[in-house]
Protein backbone atom coordinates (compact mmCIF):
# COMPACT_ATOMS: atom_id res chain seq x y z
CA UNK A 1 0.00 0.00 0.00
CA UNK A 2 1.57 3.25 -1.17
CA UNK A 3 1.20 6.81 0.04
CA UNK A 4 -1.79 7.49 -2.20
CA UNK A 5 -3.53 4.41 -0.82
CA UNK A 6 -2.84 5.50 2.76
CA UNK A 7 -4.66 8.78 2.37
CA UNK A 8 -7.36 7.36 0.12
CA UNK A 9 -8.13 4.76 2.79
CA UNK A 10 -7.94 7.37 5.52
CA UNK A 11 -10.41 9.61 3.69
CA UNK A 12 -12.73 6.67 3.19
CA UNK A 13 -12.52 5.76 6.87
CA UNK A 14 -13.79 9.23 7.81
CA UNK A 15 -16.94 9.12 5.71
CA UNK A 16 -20.32 8.92 7.41
CA UNK A 17 -21.71 5.40 7.21
CA UNK A 18 -25.28 5.89 8.46
CA UNK A 19 -26.52 8.44 5.92
CA UNK A 20 -29.66 6.35 5.40
CA UNK A 21 -30.65 6.60 9.05
CA UNK A 22 -29.94 10.33 9.12
CA UNK A 23 -31.99 10.83 5.95
CA UNK A 24 -34.95 8.89 7.37
CA UNK A 25 -35.03 11.00 10.53
CA UNK A 26 -34.63 14.23 8.56
CA UNK A 27 -37.55 13.28 6.31
CA UNK A 28 -39.73 12.24 9.25
CA UNK A 29 -39.19 15.57 10.99
CA UNK A 30 -39.76 17.46 7.73
CA UNK A 31 -42.99 15.59 7.00
CA UNK A 32 -44.28 16.19 10.51
CA UNK A 33 -43.70 19.93 10.39
CA UNK A 34 -45.00 20.25 6.85
CA UNK A 35 -48.15 18.46 7.97
CA UNK A 36 -48.66 20.80 10.93
CA UNK A 37 -47.55 24.10 9.39
CA UNK A 38 -48.02 23.76 5.62
CA UNK A 39 -50.67 22.17 3.43
CA UNK A 40 -48.38 19.33 2.38
CA UNK A 41 -47.04 16.03 3.69
CA UNK A 42 -43.80 16.37 1.72
CA UNK A 43 -40.72 14.97 3.44
CA UNK A 44 -38.35 17.30 1.57
CA UNK A 45 -40.05 20.69 1.12
CA UNK A 46 -39.12 23.68 3.33
CA UNK A 47 -36.18 21.93 5.06
CA UNK A 48 -32.43 22.25 4.64
CA UNK A 49 -29.39 20.47 6.03
CA UNK A 50 -26.99 23.05 7.45
CA UNK A 51 -23.86 22.94 9.58
CA UNK A 52 -21.08 20.50 8.76
CA UNK A 53 -23.55 17.93 7.42
CA UNK A 54 -24.99 20.50 5.03
CA UNK A 55 -21.49 21.54 3.93
CA UNK A 56 -20.57 17.83 3.49
CA UNK A 57 -17.53 18.23 5.74
CA UNK A 58 -18.80 16.09 8.63
CA UNK A 59 -17.18 12.77 9.49
CA UNK A 60 -18.47 9.46 10.82
CA UNK A 61 -18.08 10.66 14.41
CA UNK A 62 -20.74 13.31 13.86
CA UNK A 63 -22.89 13.86 16.94
CA UNK A 64 -25.05 16.78 15.77
CA UNK A 65 -27.03 17.06 12.54
CA UNK A 66 -28.20 20.63 11.97
CA UNK A 67 -31.32 21.37 9.98
CA UNK A 68 -33.45 24.43 9.26
CA UNK A 69 -37.19 24.13 8.83
CA UNK A 70 -38.85 27.05 7.10
CA UNK A 71 -42.24 27.98 8.58
CA UNK A 72 -44.92 30.25 7.05
CA UNK A 73 -44.57 34.01 7.50
CA UNK A 74 -47.97 34.02 9.24
CA UNK A 75 -46.35 31.96 11.99
CA UNK A 76 -43.67 34.62 12.39
CA UNK A 77 -46.36 37.30 12.68
CA UNK A 78 -48.18 35.24 15.29
CA UNK A 79 -45.18 34.85 17.57
CA UNK A 80 -43.69 38.27 16.86
CA UNK A 81 -46.90 39.77 18.28
CA UNK A 82 -46.83 37.41 21.24
CA UNK A 83 -47.05 38.97 24.68
CA UNK A 84 -43.96 37.79 26.48
CA UNK A 85 -41.23 35.62 24.98
CA UNK A 86 -42.74 34.70 21.61
CA UNK A 87 -39.51 33.05 20.53
CA UNK A 88 -39.68 30.60 23.43
CA UNK A 89 -43.35 29.92 22.69
CA UNK A 90 -42.50 29.19 19.05
CA UNK A 91 -39.77 26.73 20.01
CA UNK A 92 -42.18 24.98 22.39
CA UNK A 93 -44.84 24.74 19.68
CA UNK A 94 -42.40 23.20 17.20
CA UNK A 95 -41.16 20.85 19.91
CA UNK A 96 -44.74 19.69 20.51
CA UNK A 97 -45.17 19.07 16.79
CA UNK A 98 -42.02 16.94 16.50
CA UNK A 99 -43.07 14.93 19.55
CA UNK A 100 -46.03 13.62 17.54
CA UNK A 101 -43.51 11.66 15.47
CA UNK A 102 -40.82 10.98 18.07
CA UNK A 103 -42.90 10.63 21.23
CA UNK A 104 -40.32 8.54 23.13
CA UNK A 105 -37.40 10.85 22.40
CA UNK A 106 -36.34 13.31 25.09
CA UNK A 107 -36.86 16.38 22.93
CA UNK A 108 -36.14 19.79 24.43
CA UNK A 109 -36.00 23.38 23.34
CA UNK A 110 -32.65 24.98 24.05
CA UNK A 111 -32.32 28.69 23.39
CA UNK A 112 -32.26 28.74 19.59
CA UNK A 113 -32.90 25.12 18.62
CA UNK A 114 -35.01 22.06 19.33
CA UNK A 115 -32.77 19.14 20.28
CA UNK A 116 -33.96 15.72 19.10
CA UNK A 117 -31.59 13.10 20.56
CA UNK A 118 -31.44 9.49 19.37
CA UNK A 119 -30.07 6.38 21.05
CA UNK A 120 -27.13 6.05 18.64
CA UNK A 121 -25.62 9.30 19.94
CA UNK A 122 -26.76 11.53 17.09
CA UNK A 123 -28.81 14.60 18.02
CA UNK A 124 -30.75 16.59 15.47
CA UNK A 125 -30.53 20.31 16.12
CA UNK A 126 -33.65 21.73 14.53
CA UNK A 127 -33.96 25.46 13.88
CA UNK A 128 -37.44 26.73 12.94
CA UNK A 129 -36.96 29.73 10.69
CA UNK A 130 -38.54 32.15 8.24
CA UNK A 131 -37.18 32.75 4.77
CA UNK A 132 -36.16 36.33 3.97
CA UNK A 133 -36.18 37.97 0.54
CA UNK A 134 -32.39 37.68 0.28
CA UNK A 135 -32.62 33.89 0.96
CA UNK A 136 -31.29 34.27 4.50
CA UNK A 137 -33.36 33.06 7.45
CA UNK A 138 -34.77 34.73 10.53
CA UNK A 139 -34.84 32.40 13.53
CA UNK A 140 -35.88 32.67 17.19
CA UNK A 141 -33.54 33.19 20.11
CA UNK A 142 -35.37 32.56 23.39
CA UNK A 143 -32.48 33.77 25.55
CA UNK A 144 -32.63 37.05 27.49
CA UNK A 145 -36.32 37.61 26.99
CA UNK A 146 -36.42 36.64 23.33
CA UNK A 147 -35.23 38.15 20.05
CA UNK A 148 -34.94 37.35 16.34
CA UNK A 149 -31.64 36.60 14.70
CA UNK A 150 -30.49 35.99 11.12
CA UNK A 151 -28.42 33.25 9.51
CA UNK A 152 -27.42 32.70 5.89
CA UNK A 153 -26.21 29.12 5.35
CA UNK A 154 -26.93 28.64 1.63
CA UNK A 155 -24.02 30.78 0.37
CA UNK A 156 -21.68 28.90 2.73
CA UNK A 157 -22.84 25.54 1.40
CA UNK A 158 -22.52 26.71 -2.20
CA UNK A 159 -19.10 28.29 -1.66
CA UNK A 160 -17.68 25.08 -0.18
CA UNK A 161 -19.24 23.01 -2.96
CA UNK A 162 -17.89 25.27 -5.70
CA UNK A 163 -14.36 25.48 -4.34
CA UNK A 164 -14.27 21.75 -3.69
CA UNK A 165 -15.08 21.13 -7.35
CA UNK A 166 -12.52 23.68 -8.53
CA UNK A 167 -9.65 22.04 -6.61
CA UNK A 168 -10.16 18.46 -7.81
CA UNK A 169 -12.43 17.69 -4.84
CA UNK A 170 -9.62 18.05 -2.31
CA UNK A 171 -11.26 20.62 -0.03
CA UNK A 172 -13.81 18.30 1.60
CA UNK A 173 -11.23 15.59 2.44
CA UNK A 174 -8.98 18.28 3.95
CA UNK A 175 -11.87 19.52 6.13
CA UNK A 176 -12.59 15.98 7.27
CA UNK A 177 -8.96 15.13 7.99
CA UNK A 178 -8.68 18.24 10.13
CA UNK A 179 -11.71 17.12 12.11
CA UNK A 180 -9.84 13.90 12.86
CA UNK A 181 -6.88 16.02 13.99
CA UNK A 182 -9.18 18.12 16.15
CA UNK A 183 -10.49 15.01 17.92
CA UNK A 184 -7.08 13.40 18.30
CA UNK A 185 -5.47 16.52 19.75
CA UNK A 186 -8.51 18.08 21.46
CA UNK A 187 -7.92 21.24 19.42
CA UNK A 188 -10.04 24.22 20.56
CA UNK A 189 -11.51 24.95 17.14
CA UNK A 190 -15.04 24.77 15.77
CA UNK A 191 -16.10 22.93 12.64
CA UNK A 192 -17.04 26.06 10.72
CA UNK A 193 -13.67 27.60 11.48
CA UNK A 194 -11.92 24.47 10.21
CA UNK A 195 -13.90 24.71 6.98
CA UNK A 196 -13.26 28.44 6.71
CA UNK A 197 -9.50 28.08 7.15
CA UNK A 198 -9.31 25.14 4.75
CA UNK A 199 -11.35 27.11 2.20
CA UNK A 200 -8.97 30.07 2.44
CA UNK A 201 -5.81 27.96 2.41
CA UNK A 202 -6.64 25.87 -0.62
CA UNK A 203 -7.66 28.81 -2.82
CA UNK A 204 -4.10 29.53 -3.94
CA UNK A 205 -2.42 26.30 -2.83
CA UNK A 206 0.01 25.14 -5.51
CA UNK A 207 -1.05 21.50 -5.26
CA UNK A 208 -4.77 22.16 -4.94
CA UNK A 209 -5.59 20.10 -8.05
CA UNK A 210 -3.37 17.08 -7.30
CA UNK A 211 -4.33 13.60 -6.08
CA UNK A 212 -3.99 11.64 -2.84
CA UNK A 213 -0.28 11.35 -3.58
CA UNK A 214 0.07 14.98 -2.47
CA UNK A 215 -2.06 14.73 0.68
CA UNK A 216 0.96 14.41 2.94
CA UNK A 217 2.29 17.70 1.61
CA UNK A 218 -1.16 19.27 1.73
CA UNK A 219 -1.56 18.38 5.41
CA UNK A 220 1.99 19.52 6.18
CA UNK A 221 1.47 22.85 4.43
CA UNK A 222 -1.94 23.42 5.99
CA UNK A 223 -0.60 22.79 9.49
CA UNK A 224 2.17 25.31 8.80
CA UNK A 225 -0.33 27.83 7.41
CA UNK A 226 -2.60 27.44 10.45
CA UNK A 227 0.30 27.74 12.85
CA UNK A 228 1.12 31.12 11.31
CA UNK A 229 -2.35 32.60 11.77
CA UNK A 230 -2.37 35.76 13.87
CA UNK A 231 -2.77 34.72 17.51
CA UNK A 232 -4.54 37.99 18.27
CA UNK A 233 -7.18 37.45 15.61
CA UNK A 234 -10.62 36.92 17.14
CA UNK A 235 -12.72 36.05 14.11
CA UNK A 236 -12.63 35.03 10.47
CA UNK A 237 -15.23 35.42 7.70
CA UNK A 238 -17.18 32.35 6.62
CA UNK A 239 -17.12 31.35 2.94
CA UNK A 240 -20.00 32.73 0.93
CA UNK A 241 -21.98 34.39 3.69
CA UNK A 242 -19.15 36.40 5.22
CA UNK A 243 -20.61 35.85 8.69
CA UNK A 244 -18.30 36.10 11.67
CA UNK A 245 -16.64 32.83 12.70
CA UNK A 246 -15.26 33.34 16.18
CA UNK A 247 -12.20 31.51 17.43
CA UNK A 248 -12.66 29.47 20.60
CA UNK A 249 -9.04 29.50 21.74
CA UNK A 250 -5.56 29.30 20.29
CA UNK A 251 -5.18 26.39 17.85
CA UNK A 252 -1.85 27.56 16.42
CA UNK A 253 0.35 25.75 18.96
CA UNK A 254 -1.09 22.32 18.22
CA UNK A 255 -0.98 23.05 14.50
CA UNK A 256 2.75 23.81 14.85
CA UNK A 257 3.36 20.58 16.75
CA UNK A 258 1.64 18.56 14.06
CA UNK A 259 3.46 20.44 11.33
CA UNK A 260 6.69 19.20 12.93
CA UNK A 261 5.30 15.66 13.17
CA UNK A 262 4.32 15.79 9.49
CA UNK A 263 7.89 16.77 8.62
CA UNK A 264 9.06 13.65 10.44
CA UNK A 265 6.49 11.52 8.64
CA UNK A 266 7.55 12.83 5.24
CA UNK A 267 11.23 12.34 6.15
CA UNK A 268 10.43 8.65 6.79
CA UNK A 269 8.57 8.48 3.46
CA UNK A 270 11.49 9.99 1.55
CA UNK A 271 14.18 7.83 3.15
CA UNK A 272 16.06 5.24 1.11
CA UNK A 273 14.90 2.65 1.85
CA UNK A 274 11.52 4.03 2.85
CA UNK A 275 10.48 3.70 6.49
CA UNK A 276 6.80 3.18 5.79
CA UNK A 277 5.84 1.85 9.22
CA UNK A 278 7.48 4.81 10.97
CA UNK A 279 5.83 7.25 8.57
CA UNK A 280 2.37 5.81 9.21
CA UNK A 281 2.96 5.89 12.96
CA UNK A 282 3.60 9.63 12.72
CA UNK A 283 0.44 10.18 10.71
CA UNK A 284 -1.51 8.08 13.21
CA UNK A 285 -0.05 10.23 16.00
CA UNK A 286 -1.49 13.25 14.18
CA UNK A 287 -4.83 11.85 13.03
CA UNK A 288 -5.64 8.87 15.26
CA UNK A 289 -6.66 5.31 14.55
CA UNK A 290 -8.62 6.05 11.35
CA UNK A 291 -5.29 6.46 9.59
CA UNK A 292 -4.38 2.99 8.24
CA UNK A 293 -1.69 0.92 9.92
Amino acid sequence: MGLSDWFSTFSGNLQITDVGTISTRYKNITRRLNTDYWTTTSDTSHSLYVGSYGRNSATKTISDVDMIMQLPYSTYEQYNNYKGNGQSALLQAVKTSVEKTYATTSIRADGQVILVPFNDGITFELVPAFLNKDASYTFPDANNGGSWRTTNPRPEIEAIRTRNASCNYNLIPLCRMMRAWKRQWAVPIGGLLIDTLAYQFIEDYQYRDKSYTYYDWMCRDFFKWMSEQDKNKEYWRAPGSGQYVWGKDLFQYKAKRCYNLSLEAIDHEMANPKREWSAKQKWKEIFGTDFPS
